[in-house]
């Protein structure tokens, strides 16, 4: 095979000349099936099915197919490029799944330190527990109280996985159920950390914590040992630029007794991996996240994986009604990790005739027509433009968006940040005219012509800019959301921070973009007012049913749905899987996907940051 002739990027073509390297006489198939192997990663596959590919041609453009998968097995298992799972090899074979080496390790790995996390069994003074939650949880009146059900697996278990929509208490569930540690023996000497995915993210669950801190009915000495800090995770594990090392791994572990991690649906199986690796033996670990949002931007999706095998056992749920006095309902787990899952159901900010709660239980539910028949329904809360026209979505912003341009031109950091919160712009893609590019450049365009500012000014009062990379010297990260204003030095551009507002000259930001328009997956973790939804008009590989929720669920009161028909649909009706194998090594029994449902979209298609 000639590398040339393949249509390949950088990454795999080197990839290919180390394998031809090691194996001159390396076969065709071995090495295409390499070359795909990590163009699956871009894709955020963990590993690539060999049903996917077997009997096809992997690049339609280049006249090359692959043996049909009983044959495609034997040559992989026949190659010394191939190894099965502990072998010193680049590929791992593992059933019909084949790996780059490092993922397996990864997911091997983080599968088998689950498991044991999961069946240890900390020392818990259940007495003194059970005064601590119905105290603490005393506020809810739901039966069962899932919030309070959550709290007490978090306590019993060395592993707890929350997981809860927009709007179901994650925040109040994770501060009421830190104070039951810290009532507990020894509680006042546990070393507990905070950590999300994303620098804003950190910030938002610090700010949440310390704000939900003054109603606790705790004890004021224990509740100055409640964090107020959080960490972003690659600056918690200690990592080294480009490398994939990290300062703290099994040898070095964290000087952490408790662990909390939110928004871990946007973590990637190798940073999780890291993540429980670094962990001290007896720590627990707490992860809060949404399985229906979308998954890390990277390879794997091991939040949703870990929350496939929730369910409570008769014993369990005797054990939990006795310490919680709620009545818990009996449903067979199915995975070993079994009831250190709990989903919270009630929505404490979508009402039961919210147009928004009832849209996101629709689109979970893959109920296609009756979206589009809610949509038609002219709900208070939801509005839906089926025939969009990027004129007329342009004048819609516009409109949007002049109550913060307004706000803005006064110059006061804390009115600005306020107004920009009230309305948002988002959509499914990043390029084209219904991008995030297309739309920031036509509506910078018009804000311009509204204030005569020159053309070429890239910076005026009120532009809005979301920071691409993390700057630890300037204390700013990727997500990070700043406003342009007036100052008695010039024009600044300020940042919400722990005390206030800083401001920094334009020219010392990291690489950033304007964000009147933002992607579904940056918009993560985030609330707005009011959010505008745009749909691209052509078919989209990046038009899931996870990108729909996840976009509508960032509204607290009112979501209006750009789009049409056809691709509304087809978002609903487009359930994202990605090829891993993590949830079966936890024990889930899943149906295998057809070759046709794993198919992946190409890798160049998904340029969502």
């Amino acid at each position: 095979m000639r590398l040339q002739e393949l249509p390949l990027g950088p990454l795999e073509r080197a990839l290919l000349a180390s394998l031809q390297r090691l194996q001159p006489q390396a076969p065709e198939a071995v090495l295409a099936c390499a070359a795909l192997c990590s163009e699956t990663l871009a894709s955020g596959d963990v590993c690539l099915p060999l049903a996917r590919v077997a009997g096809r041609r992997p690049w339609a453009e280049f006249d090359f197919a692959l043996p049909a998968l009983a044959e495609l097995r034997a040559v992989l298992a026949s190659s010394a490029l191939v190894g099965t799972p502990g072998a010193f090899a680049p590929l791992i074979l593992e059933g019909e799944r084949l790996y780059l080496a490092r993922y397996q390790a990864y997911e091997q790995r983080l599968a088998e330190r689950l498991l044991v996390m999961s069946a240890e069994r900390p020392e818990v003074d259940e007495t003194r527990l059970a005064e601590s939650l119905a105290r603490l949880f005393a506020f809810n009146q739901q039966q069962p109280d899932w919030q309070r059900l959550a709290a007490a697996q978090a306590v019993r278990r060395r592993l707890a996985v929350i997981s809860g929509g927009p709007g179901t208490g994650k925040t109040t569930t994770v501060v009421r159920l830190l104070a039951a540690l810290l009532e507990q023996p020894g509680g006042d000497r546990l070393a507990i950390g905070l950590a999300a995915p994303t620098g804003k993210a950190a910030a938002r669950m610090a700010e949440a914590i310390r704000n939900a801190k003054a109603e606790l009915p705790l004890a004021d000495e224990l509740k100055a040992l409640l964090p107020e800090e959080a960490r972003t995770l690659h600056r918690l594990l200690g990592s080294r630029g480009d490398s994939p090392a990290v300062r703290h791994d099994a040898a070095r572990p964290l000087a952490l007794d408790v662990l909390v991690v939110d928004e871990a649906s946007m973590v990637d199986l190798a940073l999780m991996a890291k993540l429980v690796d670094a962990l001290p033996p007896q720590a627990r670990l707490i992860l809060l996240g949404d399985k229906d949002q979308l998954a890390a931007v990277e390879a794997g999706a091991v939040f949703a994986e870990l929350c496939e095998g929730r369910g409570f056992d008769a014993a369990a749920a005797a054990e939990l009604q006795r310490i919680t006095r709620q009545t818990v309902p009996v449903e067979a787990p199915r995975s070993a990790l079994g009831d250190a899952v709990v989903l919270l159901t009630h929505s404490h900010r979508f009402a039961g005739d919210s147009g928004i709660g009832e849209l996101a239980r629709r689109i979970n539910g893959g109920d296609a027509a009756g979206t589009l028949n809610l949509l038609r329904e002219n709900r208070a809360d939801l509005a839906w433009q089926a025939e969009p026209s990027q004129s007329a979505l342009l004048e819609r912003l516009e409109r949007g968006y002049l109550p913060y341009l307004q706000a803005a031109r006064k110059g006061e950091p804390a009115v600005a940040f306020t107004a920009f919160t009230a309305f948002r712009a988002l959509t499914a893609q990043r390029e084209g005219p219904w991008g995030v590019s297309g739309l920031n450049e036509a509506l910078e365009t018009r804000i311009r012509r509204r204030y005569s500012l020159a053309e070429r000014e890239r910076w005026y009062p009120g532009r809005a800019v979301m920071v691409r990379q993390n700057d630890y010297a300037l204390g700013l990260f990727n997500g990070d959301i700043g406003i342009c204003l007036a100052s008695e030095y010039g024009l600044r551009v300020y940042f919400e921070g722990e005390e206030g507002f800083r401001a920094f000259a334009p020219a010392r930001l990291p690489s950033h973009d304007s964000a009147f328009a933002m992607t579904v997956h940056k918009s993560q973790g985030s609330e707005f007012s009011e959010v505008l939804l745009a749909l691209p008009e052509s078919p989209s590989p990046l038009l899931t049913r996870a990108l729909f929720y996840t976009g509508i669920t960032r509204a607290k009161h009112k979501v209006e749905i750009w789009g049409l028909p056809a691709r509304l649909s087809e978002a609903v009706n487009t359930k994202a899987e990605r090829a891993a194998g993590l949830a079966q090594r936890l024990g889930v029994t899943l149906v295998e996907p057809s070759p046709a449902e794993l198919s992946a979209p190409p890798p160049g298609q998904l340029d969502l940051f």
